[in-house]
């Protein structure tokens, strides 16, 4: 099956050849096509170009269905790099809580939060669990999104860790989402563990990395190395047992701190470090030519009225940012990529074309997957959606309420219109 898409307004964020990343002032810079086509053939991207080099219809072979994009833009699709995609019920009693005064540490302190979430995750079958978590699932992926990395946490005992990543994986089975997977048995600690961390730890490295690795289960390992939760120490001994399997690092780094998360991160050649809200001079000089990809959460920031991460400065040393959304029940309760793309842009101070490069390219590297997502590109895998008629790029985080994505395609398909 082949797609011609005809007319298209802009063909957004097009490549020659795939790039790893996109860093410092070249963020402000997205090459695009005016008056485009775009060939999509056996899932790939095929050609691409202005509408006077558009291919005949004779030429091409077998079933073609063609589209024309009059007036609508083509984008390729959100690579959402960090995600708690799976997790059961929702925590709104606790977003009273907030708009009470309670901070993040103070509900998490009195059992809830992270807490509160794994005791629902243990009294969910992993069959209904899998029900929630797929029409999150579609709902991201009509807003635009096509690719995801989920992660585990919620669950902080072996048996519900492997529940939660067994249900990411028949994710990635049953839609045509491209899913990473990320174990995170230390999102925070259990109850019965309080007063007993390193017990705790030892448990996550003897017994949980062994059996996710065995399973087959993930690509990742996370920790939540920040105030109140797992120190730098703590941290050292999971990674080195997840790098041993083969995961490589990614962390939850500096949301309500300075932690040492973001160094023991790039010490061990984390892919990325996450939330960034707390980011100095040492953090800025520790990420400059490493291979981690610093990663913005500003739906959490807002949700929780938290200090924003020092993107501008970040950009202006010459760093690389993504963004990604934080889908989760307690701090992001949004998986909406386009939402993330204005936040980015109202309150971090990024331009259109940098939260465009931060929610796709750079996204697409925090998910280890730029050579073949992210982007416009000759042989990359075809996700990308077309837009209502709009004006202007800008108008796409402009307009921060609208729905304007009308059709996407992932792998080649419609799967949304």
């Amino acid at each position: 099956m082949q797609i011609l898409i005809l007319n298209i307004k802009q063909l957004v964020q097009v490549e020659k050849k795939p790039a790893k990343w996109v860093a410092g002032d070249q963020m402000s810079k997205l090459d695009s096509i005016s008056n485009a086509f775009l060939l999509v053939q056996d899932g790939v991207i095929k050609d691409f170009g202005t509408m006077d080099k558009a291919p005949e219809l004779s030429s091409l072979s077998g079933d073609v269905l063609i589209y024309n994009a009059y007036d609508r833009m083509v984008f390729p699709s959100f690579c959402d790099s960090h995600t708690h995609l799976v997790y059961a019920g929702s925590r709104e009693i606790e977003y009273t809580d907030k708009i009470r005064g309670l901070s993040y540490e103070e509900i998490a302190k009195r059992g809830g939060g992270i807490l509160n979430s794994a005791k629902l995750l243990a009294k969910t079958s992993e069959d209904e669990l899998y029900e929630q978590t797929l029409q999150r699932a579609n709902e991201i992926i009509h807003k635009g999104t096509g690719a995801v990395e989920i992660k585990s946490g919620y669950g902080l005992s072996l048996e519900s860790e492997l529940k939660m990543l067994r249900v990411a994986r028949r994710i990635k089975e049953t839609t045509p989402l491209t899913v990473k997977t990320t174990f995170l048995g230390a999102h925070a600690v259990p109850e019965k563990y309080k007063g007993k961390q390193s017990e705790y730890v030892d448990l996550i490295i003897n017994e949980m990395i062994p059996m996710v690795a065995a399973e087959e289960l993930a690509d990742y390992i996370d920790v939540f190395c920040d105030k109140g939760f797992f120190t730098v120490e703590d941290t050292e001994r999971m990674l080195m047992a997840g790098i041993k399997y083969g995961m490589r690092p990614k962390i939850h780094a500096n949301e309500l701190d300075y932690s040492g998360g973001i160094q023991v991160g790039v010490k061990y050649n984390a892919l990325s470090v996450d939330h960034l809200e707390y980011t100095g001079d040492s953090e800025i000089k520790a990420l400059l030519n490493s291979e981690t990809m610093p990663t913005v959460l500003p739906g959490a920031a807002f949700f929780l009225g938290m200090v924003d991460p020092p993107v501008r400065k970040m950009i202006q040393f010459g760093l690389p940012v993504a963004m990604a959304s934080d889908y989760n029940p307690g701090s992001s309760p949004s998986g909406d990529m386009k939402f993330i793309m204005s936040l980015g842009c109202i309150k971090l101070r990024m331009l259109p074309e940098e939260v465009i490069n931060a929610t796709t390219i750079n996204g697409a590297y925090a998910m280890g997957i730029s050579d073949t997502h992210g982007s416009i590109c000759k042989g990359k895998v075809a996700n990308v959606f077309i837009t209502k008629p709009i004006p202007s790029i800008e108008y796409i985080p402009y307009s921060y309420t609208a729905d304007l994505v009308e059709t996407v395609i992932l792998n080649g398909k419609i799967v949304s219109k």
